[in-house]
């Protein structure tokens, strides 16, 4: 029996070394990694997946598995976000985008401003380092990642600096989109309130859109139009970060926020391609979950590590608190569209 048992081993220990030396192993190795991620990318486009569950799977992928294309996910994410919310605009009214942006423009410019004081005052408080501090409350206050990057540059913040400030965020991101559709439902927002809720209190745009699609498409209008709009704020908070530090800025300009409008302005005038319009509409929800999977995708145990304690404290610090008081504010009817 002991016999039979370690023949058997030396079986297996020769059919191994066999596949070793036609490289058979070390190409699986490689090959598995990218065979899951392609699957799981292409169900995050069909019908059956959605926002939160295309996020679940990026994260779980990243967590427990190599990424095998790293920088094109980070490159193609951003791209594919502006192109979905561009698509999305073919389902919104145009007349609708207006009023919800003219009556969130108050909110928005308070909100910023108490953010962005709060954040700094925090950081101090924490003894989190300036650059860290300033990009995490940028970050929180108008629109996550971008703000982050268009501010980051003015700065000269380094490489790790960006590093821990978008990973801060990011991984908050990903807990609100998972978590804000659940609150609303427990707290009994409405369609608009929680639309209004989203802009105010989740970083990214990609993540304001996907929990508000979970939500309802009342939702959806409200929290796009809101976060873009907050998101125009981009431009005079980097010429203003650049005026005190004395510096040239260089701003991108988010140009499909105008590509977002135009498109919200055929869907109401031009109705010829209603047809069209639906069409565009569900490809941009899909290449929203793609948007979202390959965003889940980029949070690592490396990315855990890296964000530290003290910024990844005042992040979170900062967002219940904005998160808490807006829900209070909406909720109490204080607030409103």
């Amino acid at each position: 029996m002991v016999s039979g048992l370690s023949a058997e081993k030396v079986s297996v220990a020769r059919l191994n070394h066999r596949l070793d030396s036609f490289g058979v192993r070390a190409y699986t190795a490689r090959m598995f990694p990218k065979f899951l991620f392609v699957l799981a990318l292409l169900f995050t486009l069909s019908p059956w997946a959605s926002p939160p569950l295309s996020l679940a799977l990026g994260i779980a992928f990243g967590l427990f598995l190599t990424h095998p294309f790293p920088k094109e996910a980070k490159t193609y994410s951003k791209t594919l976000l502006q192109i979905s919310v561009v698509g999305l605009g073919f389902g919104m009214n145009l007349l609708d985008v207006l009023r919800a942006g003219r009556s969130g423009f108050i909110y928005t410019a308070v909100g910023i401003t108490a953010t962005m004081l709060l954040g700094l005052a925090l950081g101090r408080m924490m003894r989190v380092a300036e650059t860290n501090a300033l990009l995490i409350s940028v970050g929180t206050a108008i629109c996550g990642g971008s703000a982050i990057a268009a501010v980051g540059p003015v700065v000269r913040a380094k490489d790790e600096e960006m590093s821990i400030s978008l990973g801060t965020v990011f991984i908050l991101n990903s807990v609100a989109l998972l978590i804000f559709p659940l609150i609303g439902s427990a707290v009994g927002l409405g369609q608009t309130q929680f639309g209004l809720w989203a802009a105010l209190a989740i970083h990214d745009t990609s993540s304001v859109v996907g929990a508000a699609t979970k939500y309802g498409a009342q939702a959806l209008a409200v929290g796009t139009t809101v976060k873009l709009a907050r998101a125009l704020w981009i431009v005079p908070l980097t010429l203003g970060t650049a005026f005190f530090k004395r510096q040239q800025a260089k701003i991108q300009w988010p140009w499909f926020i105008l590509f977002f409008c135009l498109a919200a302005l055929l869907k109401t005038y031009v109705t010829i391609g209603t047809l069209v319009y639906e069409w565009l509409t569900v490809l941009a929800k899909a290449g929203l979950r793609a948007t979202l999977f390959l965003i889940g995708s980029g949070i690592s145990i490396a990315t855990l590590r890296k964000v530290g304690a003290r910024p990844l404290l005042l992040g979170v610090i900062l967002w219940l608190i904005v998160g808490v008081l807006s829900l209070l504010l909406i909720r109490g009817g204080l607030i409103g569209l």
